[in-house]
């Protein structure tokens, strides 16, 4: 989705015709996720299927309008990414179909109806992506949310049980704004991947609360509120001050260090501490070196919001899922092994790019300079391992995990590094995923793979 100006080459008019032709079609096609409710399954997968090959083999024949200058040049482009994000979240939700049917709407609402607001309306635009403007993503998620509650709200009755009611109010709501955010990210990742991913992600991460649990949850976190707040206060104003993180760093830092407080207690947010204490210390090893070869990280190591996000929003989201709901000990698991993956991700490259002698890239295994995406070296990987042994220590030392999940902590975090590398090296370059997001795949594949491995062993 683009809400700038008209593309070069054609008349304002020819664009905002064309535009607006391919936001209605964008709309219209969440109407079909009505019929969730009453398909099969496979059903609707041979549906979603038959929907990107009619997009592929047919369309260009007939929708001349829709197509944006480039697109057919392209090959892959949104009038194909769209049906192939609604066919993996029908693949990837086979038993919810009210999740499946709110992330498509929120996809189809919320998409188009944020380009025809951004480029009718106008106004400001987000610092980290010009090409965005508030009132786009305003619309994004009012229009989203509407989508995603209509949605959860009719797909209902073909859940057994019945999902509640809170679940089909508050999860639509809150995929939205987390789409919406996503949205806005300056990548070339195409928004119609990325937006259903979000929203298919808080959906779920909402459908594992208990709603039997939640009344004590939310007391017992109430109940730490007061403490979260004055000490990630006190550590957020302290870091700004050292110069370990940006403005915009200490007050998401400080967001998520309350949230993980008041979710997995004291022990939790020590776990955190230690995290951002060590990768910091790794950032400024070796700077002077790291800085003649112009692979310093920038503002001098400052860490900024999308940082923080990326390496601890995971995290994050397992320690809220720890606290309400049934599955308890995988959530701490994964929370413990996502703040292990990105902080051991952290002192690996920077160790790497601060003393590593040979790098090669992952894909050719050829000698590239230190600091190439997707790059790994000897020092590095060794000191990426260690540190997550490490930090999976201290995770067991503070009774967050046992001393037999050290292993599957390990494995999953170097299985996370190895999967944000070869990503690195294959898309980063391209411009279709940044570092911040290569850092939050990063710590969910390792979360998701300590979980797995917890289970099997």
């Amino acid at each position: 989705m683009i809400e700038g100006l008209p593309r070069r080459g054609q008349t304002a008019a020819r664009a905002a015709h064309s535009e607006k032709a391919r936001q209605i079609v964008h709309i219209a096609m969440g109407a079909f996720a009505l019929l969730l409710r009453w398909l099969a399954w496979w059903q609707a997968l041979s549906l979603a299927a038959a929907a990107l090959a009619f997009n592929a083999l047919i369309l260009p024949h007939i929708g001349h309008a829709l197509y944006r200058a480039g697109d057919r040049s392209r090959g892959a482009h949104g009038i194909l990414f769209y049906p192939l994000a609604v066919l993996l979240l029908i693949l990837v939700f086979p038993r919810r179909p009210d999740i499946a049917a709110a992330a498509w709407g929120i996809l189809a609402a919320g998409d188009g109806i944020a380009t025809l607001a951004g480029r009718s309306i106008g106004g400001p635009r987000w610092q980290w992506n010009r090409e965005k403007t508030l009132s786009g993503s305003a619309a994004f998620a009012i229009a989203g949310a509407s989508a995603g509650v209509a949605l959860a709200w009719w797909c209902r009755p073909a859940e057994v049980p019945t999902p509640a009611v809170a679940f089909a109010i508050a999860a639509p709501i809150a995929a939205a704004i987390a789409a919406a955010f996503v949205e806005t990210i300056p990548v070339r990742l195409d928004d119609n991947l990325s937006v259903a991913a979000a929203a298919g992600a808080v959906l779920w991460l909402a459908s594992l609360a208990s709603g039997e649990r939640l009344p004590a949850a939310l007391a017992l976190a109430s109940s730490r509120l007061t403490v979260a707040l004055a000490i990630n206060a006190a550590v957020a104003w302290a870091g700004y001050r050292a110069g370990a993180v940006a403005r915009s760093g200490a007050l998401a830092g400080a967001a998520i260090g309350i949230a993980i407080y008041a979710a997995v207690g004291w022990q939790g947010w020590v776990l955190l501490l230690v995290t951002f204490v060590a990768a910091s210390t790794a950032s400024r090893m070796g700077l002077e070196r790291k800085t003649l070869l112009g692979i310093a990280e920038e503002r001098g190591g400052r860490r900024g919001a999308g940082n923080a996000i990326a390496n601890t929003g995971v995290a994050a989201a397992a320690a809220c899922i720890a606290l309400t709901s049934m599955h308890a000990d995988a959530a701490r698991l994964a929370f413990a092994t996502a703040l292990a993956a990105g902080g051991s991700d952290t002192i690996a490259s920077e160790i790497g790019k601060a003393f590593g002698r040979r790098t090669w890239s992952i894909t050719s295994l050829r000698r590239v300079p230190p600091g190439t995406s997707g790059a790994m070296s000897l020092e590095g990987t060794a000191a990426g391992i260690l540190g997550a042994a490490a930090l999976g220590a201290v995770a067991a030392m503070l009774g967050i995990v046992s001393t037999g999940a050290l292993t599957a902590i390990v494995i999953a975090a170097t299985a996370g590094s190895l999967i944000e590398s070869w990503l690195g090296a294959t898309l980063e370059a391209r411009g279709i995923l940044n570092n911040d997001l290569l850092n939050f795949i990063n710590t969910a594949t390792a979360a998701a793979v300590a979980v797995m491995l917890a289970v099997r062993l």
